[in-house]
């Protein structure tokens, strides 16, 4: 690739948890490699599945963090669920709000109704639709009104499927986990908008006023953020910084791979180094600069170089031709977790990126 990884595109769809923050704190270079991509003249808009906070509440995060940015910049999977309901529903439409503030907020901007479940009894007949999204005040009561208007033939929008939220103490049930529990008391299926599924990605390139080939997905989960770029048509860009391992991406099918895989966002601002792959037997070895990774037999060998971000991709290059040749990779997770933890160490080190 001739330029800069960017150089190629004029949009980026950038996802948060995992990429710009962790919790309250910025992930490394993040914020100072986002903000060169704004001042080259390249448009960020930052996707997100949590439909409980607000566009002004993130976008309020992102400028703490020291990103410059509109709210209008901010696409949450509430204004995604929204934006398809207002396209099927007359305008003032009532629709039961289930969820934090971001799902009520999202949908009157959208031109509908929002109704919560104290208000159901007075609106004096049937809501529309139920747009439900994580909240964490959400009760018993708040799940049994969606199942009783779902019931009685009112359409129903999941902001997101994910079954599990990570919290400071642990992995805590996900919005998709209550989903489920109105899924047990009705008859149909929600339509989820957020990702891995495309409409969250789809508002976002209407954000960016941009075709889908000339935007770059970012991202950290292969089961939501690579998963959904593949399946609009974007090319994905992997950050080992949040949920996904380096094992994960070597072992994904093609529902979920990356285009790219990096270390930290500065790669962005660099040139890209293809992996050059060499197949042999049953297994397979990828060379990036002086970086190299051998996959055969059960056996993982990295040389890392001087290349720790080309050691990565070796990696990942060998794993996917030995996958794609219908081969097994049967390699201890230990021995997965070493390599990455070398690599991310010689990173660390001061390691070309």
């Amino acid at each position: 690739m001739s330029g800069t990884l960017l150089s190629a595109y004029e949009g980026i769809v950038c996802d948060l948890d995992g990429v710009v923050y962790r919790g309250p704190s910025a992930v490394p270079h993040a914020v100072d490699a986002l903000g060169a991509a704004r001042a080259g003249g390249t448009r960020i808009v930052y996707a997100t599945n949590n439909a409980s906070r607000t566009p002004g509440d993130v976008a309020g995060h992102l400028a703490e963090l020291g990103l410059d940015l509109d709210v209008a910049d901010v696409v949450t999977s509430s204004q995604a669920g929204a934006v398809h309901l207002a396209s099927v529903l007359d305008t003032g439409s009532p629709v039961l709000a289930v969820g934090g503030e971001g799902v009520g907020v999202a949908l009157e901007a959208a031109g509908l109704r929002p109704v919560r479940t104290a208000d159901v009894a007075d609106l004096g007949r049937p809501v529309a639709a139920v747009l439900q999204g994580l909240g964490k005040d959400v009760t018993w009561r708040d799940l049994a009104e969606a199942a009783f208007a779902i019931q009685g033939g009112a359409a129903w929008v999941a902001t997101n499927a994910d079954l599990t939220l990570p919290e400071a103490r642990g992995l805590a049930p996900g919005n998709g986990a209550l989903v489920g529990v109105v899924r047990e008391a009705v008859d149909v299926d929600p339509l989820v908008v957020g990702k891995p599924e495309t409409p969250l990605y789809e508002l976002a390139a209407d954000v960016l006023h941009t075709p889908v080939d000339r935007v770059l997905a970012v991202g950290d989960r292969l089961d939501t953020d690579l998963q959904g770029a593949v399946s609009i048509g974007m090319d994905g860009l992997f950050v080992l910084t949040g949920v996904s391992r380096l094992r994960d991406v070597a072992l994904a099918d093609e529902r979920c791979r990356p285009r790219y895989v990096v270390l930290d966002l500065r790669a962005l601002h660099q040139p890209y180094a293809e992996p050059v792959v060499d197949r042999s037997g049953d297994g397979a070895r990828a060379v990036v600069g002086d970086a190299r990774a051998t996959l055969t037999s059960g056996r993982l060998d990295v040389e890392i170089g001087t290349d720790p971000t080309g050691a990565a991709r070796a990696l990942v290059a060998a794993a996917w031709s030995v996958l794609d040749a219908g081969g097994d990779l049967d390699v201890d997770a230990q021995a997965w977790a070493r390599a990455e933890a070398d690599i991310l160490a010689a990173h660390d080190a001061g390691g070309p990126r």
